[in-house]
């Protein structure tokens, strides 16, 4: 009985170690002074300086950065359109087709979403002229597509535990539907939305195969460039360039999670 929490803290130990070791030692070799990933030459900070002089890296990141915030943005207010409308009407005609049709992304392969979407955009381009060539707007239409889906489920899950008595008691005070949502329910739900938020704009960030397919000329992501970088042999400065978008997550969840902590002191505080 006493190996069970010596097994278990060991297994623990080593899914953190499996999960981070890497990440640490990425960090550590970018600060390698060697050419050679693996080869340890000294401490020293310039590969960040070489980073930074770096145009396509800088522009590839400075793309990615503008699809992710549209597309994040996009994906919670569709998100927050469609589980309003699964848990709000919960009946309605086709209802089950449009529940299908939000979760199919979920499980649909990339590679066919990718392809399905520059099949899209191709035949409009053709009829209607628009999206002319593919470019940033193709990237980004197609990232809402998939990342609508994750949106929803996020926002639906918070939805679906909302207690309905707080908007049936602001209707009958006499507030009107849209005044409800604004006051009630979207305050209520704003850690969903912001969850909802980020999580679509890591999946946009993160993507490669899709943004492969609709992409084209001049319009090329971050993973896109990294990856055509490794298969040529990894170079110090993508080292740097992880550190730093580690950097950036870590600091985006610490601030997210402090303000939802806020958030909650603040409603337990008005509770009584």
């Amino acid at each position: 009985m006493k190996l069970r929490p010596r097994l278990s803290l060991a297994a623990l130990a080593f899914g953190y170690a499996f999960l981070y070791v890497p990440i640490g030692l990425l960090i550590l070799y970018s600060f390698n002074a060697s050419r050679l990933v693996t080869v340890w030459g000294g401490f020293s900070t310039r590969w960040y300086g070489a980073l930074l002089e770096n145009q396509q890296i800088l522009a590839a990141a400075w793309l990615s950065l503008k699809v992710a915030t549209m597309n994040a943005t996009a994906a919670v207010v569709l998100g927050t359109l469609a589980a309003l409308a699964l848990t709000r009407f919960r009946r309605f005609r086709g209802r089950g087709l449009f529940s299908a049709m939000v979760s199919a992304p979920l499980v649909m392969p990339d590679v066919i979403l990718g392809l399905a979407s520059l099949l899209l955009f191709v035949a409009l381009d053709h009829l209607l002229g628009w999206p002319h060539g593919r470019g940033i707007t193709t990237i980004t239409l197609a990232h809402i597509t998939f990342s609508a889906a994750y949106a929803t489920v996020v926002i639906q899950s918070r939805l679906s535990q909302l207690d309905l008595s707080l908007e049936e008691a602001a209707m009958d005070l006499g507030a009107r539907p849209w005044k409800v949502f604004v006051l009630i329910t979207l305050p209520i739900i704003t850690p969903a939305l912001l969850a909802a938020w980020l999580l679509a704009f890591t999946l946009s960030l993160d993507d490669l195969v899709i943004a492969s397919f609709v992409s084209g000329p001049g319009a090329t992501t971050l993973p896109m460039v990294i990856y055509s970088s490794v298969r040529l042999g990894v170079s110090p400065q993508i080292n740097a360039l992880a550190t730093l978008v580690v950097l950036a997550v870590t600091l985006a969840i610490v601030v997210a999670g402090w303000l939802v902590q806020r958030r909650e002191a603040r409603r337990k505080r008005q509770a009584p």
